[in-house]
């Protein structure tokens, strides 16, 4: 039986929930999860960005409660030191946790004009100039760390914390066929095809519950 469990929502549309379930996965933790529906308040205000909550993601290990990603990162990476949620060096470290920092903390505009939505597909989307703004500055981030580590994720061979923060990211530059340089656009490929992401998605396709101020064009 499973030591642990993980609290999480939509799989179509909790972006927070695929960050926390992607680290228990990159870091080996055998979990349970268990679906918060989003008919559930407060798992609705949260996706809808109206709210925080810390009913998802939410790690129960041992008799330990952690909610908050970036926590749950930390849990992770003491428990699992050599699962490689962090990188080796501590310059690469540093510089690891300041950009999920900056991920966890930022891009309003980015979440607000593009929610994720697996399911959904919008080509020709108008994005707000305050998003493209945030969209220029995630791939200054990318170009950044592929060029310093040499890719094929943001800090080298092994996918990390980061590549878990940037790729529901990822996502909704497909869902709204944002337009991407070539290292850029072959970084969203690295993570759309690792294999967590494809079970993912392929049960997000299967949910029926759907939120309908999510799924309309702004």
């Amino acid at each position: 039986m499973a030591q642990a469990t993980l609290s999480i929502s939509s799989k179509n549309y909790s972006s927070w929930s695929l960050r926390g379930w992607l680290l228990a996965r990159f870091a080996g933790l055998e979990f349970k999860e268990v679906v918060v529906s989003p008919d559930d308040a407060d798992a609705r205000r949260e996706l809808l960005l109206i709210s925080p909550s810390i009913l998802v993601p939410c790690l129960n290990h041992a008799g330990i409660k952690v909610w908050d990603t970036l926590a749950i990162a930390e849990y992770l990476n003491e428990i699992k030191p050599k699962s490689g949620l962090l990188p080796a060096t501590r310059a690469a470290r540093a510089h690891c946790r300041a950009v999920s920092g900056e991920m966890h903390s930022g891009f309003s505009s980015l979440r607000s004009a593009l929610p994720m939505n697996l399911k959904g597909d919008f080509p020709n989307y108008k994005i707000w100039s305050k998003a493209r703004g945030d969209i220029e500055r995630i791939t200054a981030i990318w170009h950044e760390c592929l060029d310093e580590y040499g890719g094929p994720f943001l800090f080298g061979k092994k996918r990390c914390l980061a590549d878990a923060m940037y790729a529901p990211v990822a996502t909704r530059f497909r869902t709204y066929h944002v337009a991407l340089d070539k290292e850029c656009a072959a970084y969203c490929d690295t993570i759309m095809a690792m294999p967590e992401m494809v079970e993912w998605i392929d049960a997000a396709k299967l949910e029926h519950d759907d939120i309908e101020e999510l799924d309309m064009e702004f």
